[in-house]
């Protein structure tokens, strides 16, 4: 059997990521990690998760609910609590804003099966998540670049615009009050509805908070159920991503469109690990976040000061307030996926290339760099023996140190 001449068209688009590649790489003991943006395992509650399950199993009555189907909408007391916590951080909703995904990576992927035929226009940030790029390639889109300056209008006849307004992955940066609000208008003016990718809101450790594009849309509207704007968010990155334990909130008419999408994927998540999370999020969730962002926020600096040591003129780079990512722009000319396959090969260096990173026309003297899995010490290694791989296909000799 010729199984290719069977495949769906929108086959042709779908591609790997670049990002899960390397992860398959984590496990070199020799390898400096400064490429994929995964939790640190040190971050882990090992123990409240253990703590969890026992309470959970120990108990007949949660036992029962725990490992039958739970509901296709979610957990309900999760749902509230989550919704509990979206009104505190100022978009009163309630459970049935909410429902319950496998990571907010299914979030992404329910959203653009709601909204999106073949050939339909997305707008998205560019660059942009990669993760978020492969699910909406699956429904065949056409793509162009969503400006989130203030002043700017989405480009007309998009479905929708595609955001992540805080610590943005890849580039690691963060709308202001300003953008956002001036995004909303624009958006809301054109007929444009938005997703708001927030699975990094947590993780800052500089600056003000800012309200969510979500919560400040639903203050602009009035009520939840009449906003334009769809939000996701996450668990993985600061209590575990095994949990697979995401959320999308919107307009309840929405929700219930996308649990009719989530009945037809995989019924519903596991009841077994929305329990676990919210006995986290209870019980845990502070402490693990203030954890969290005092590791980063360490292995940020040890990386910036590194950067500044060791890069070659002619390379900038971001400085995100939180997060786990730094966008790298190489002199012009430079090919960031050249300079990854080096450092990989040559260096036990992984890095990601940015080219991946744009849906087309992509700018490719770029990389992304992530501070979460390397110490500070093998950052700072790490850096150096990237910025000798750059400062040669630049055409110098060796990097400077500063």
């Amino acid at each position: 059997m010729d199984w290719s001449s069977h495949y769906a068209a929108r086959m042709g688009r779908m591609k790997g990521s670049e990002i899960r590649e390397r992860m398959k790489l984590i496990a070199a003991a020799d390898l400096i990690q400064l490429g994929g943006g995964l939790p640190d395992v040190s971050m882990f509650p090992v123990a409240a998760i253990a703590a969890a399950c026992a309470r959970i199993l120990g108990d007949a009555d949660l036992a029962g609910t725990a490992l039958r189907y739970a509901p296709s909408e979610g957990y309900e007391p999760l749902r509230g609590w989550i919704a509990g916590a979206l009104t505190r951080s100022g978009a009163p909703c309630t459970a049935d804003n909410i429902l319950i995904t496998n990571g907010s990576q299914q979030g992404l992927d329910f959203a653009a099966r709601l909204l999106l035929s073949p050939g339909d226009l997305v707008a998205v940030e560019t660059p942009s998540f990669i993760g978020a790029l492969r699910a909406f390639d699956a429904y065949e889109p056409r793509y162009a670049a969503l400006p989130t300056a203030v002043g700017s209008r989405p480009p007309a006849g998009a479905r929708f615009g595609y955001i992540g307004s805080d610590f943005q992955n890849p580039s690691g940066r963060t709308l202001s009050r300003a953008e956002r609000l001036s995004l909303i208008a624009a958006c809301d003016d054109a007929g444009v509805p938005l997703l708001e990718d927030g699975c990094y809101v947590d993780l800052r450790f500089e600056g003000d908070p800012i309200p969510s594009v979500f919560a400040l849309a639903v203050q602009a509207a009035g009520d939840v159920e009449a906003v334009g704007v769809l939000h996701t968010g996450s668990f993985s990155k600061t209590l575990a991503p095994s949990l697979r334990c995401g959320w999308i909130a919107g307009p309840s008419a929405v929700i219930r469109k996308l649990v009719l999408i989530k009945q037809a994927a995989d019924l519903a998540t596991s009841a077994f690990t929305q329990m676990i999370a919210l006995d986290l999020a209870e019980g845990c969730l502070d402490e693990q976040v203030a954890r969290g962002r005092a590791l980063y926020l360490r292995r940020r600096d040890a990386m910036l000061a590194a950067l500044r040591d060791f890069m070659p003129p002619g390379v900038r780079w971001t400085r995100p307030e939180g997060g786990l990512y730094i966008w790298v722009e190489l002199p012009d000319g430079v090919d960031g996926a050249a300079v990854a396959e080096t450092a990989l090969r040559e260096q036990s260096v992984s890095v990601i290339s940015g080219a991946a990173f744009f849906p087309q026309d992509p700018q490719r003297n770029t990389l992304r760099l992530s501070y979460s899995l390397a110490s500070e010490d093998a950052a700072r290694e790490g850096v150096r023996r990237l910025a000798g791989v750059i400062a040669l296909a630049a055409g110098a000799t060796s990097p400077v140190q500063r």
